[in-house]
């Protein structure tokens, strides 16, 4: 199974609404925003420009297991400056071996400073699911003769 298709792919299927916060905002106030979204991490963003993201990982090791208050601190505090980040062209494959080689679990997509979205280990291994389905799906097709050939498919 090619893995080629650009991870803009993947963001069409996902809400277009990115949820954020400022690095003035709070650990306690990005934690309730990330229980009430359900979501894993938020983007910071400052003047629209991402400077960091926010994760669960960054609650658990930088704020409570370091005593601090969630209420006092602020996200800016405890974010790396380093995001690792891709552009919406670069492949699934790639965003997988990122993931794997920095060990994170989030990757924005921007385009230029523009952020187009986030994409979680969990929306790769879904894409890499469904893919092997169709895939499966039709080499059964084509092996019971009701497909006149295999063809390259996309993610559903």
């Amino acid at each position: 199974m090619k893995n080629t298709i650009p991870v803009s792919s993947l963001l069409h299927d996902k809400s277009p609404v990115v949820w954020s916060v400022s690095p003035a905002t709070t650990v306690f106030e990005a934690i309730k925003l990330m229980a009430a979204k359900n979501i894993g991490a938020v983007p910071v963003l400052s003047g629209g420009i991402l400077v960091g993201i926010f994760t669960e990982r960054d609650y658990t090791r930088k704020v409570a297991l370091c005593g601090k208050n969630s209420k006092e601190t602020h996200v800016w505090e405890i974010i790396s400056n380093q995001v690792i980040s891709v552009t919406p062209d670069v492949s699934i494959a790639e965003c997988m071996r990122l993931m794997t080689e920095h060990r994170v679990r989030h990757l924005p997509v921007l385009n230029r400073t523009q952020l187009m979205g986030i994409i979680s280990i969990g929306d790769l291994v879904n894409w890499t699911i469904s893919s092997q389905e169709a895939t499966i799906a039709q080499m059964e097709q084509y092996i019971s003769g009701s497909l006149a050939e295999p063809v390259e498919l996309a993610a559903t």
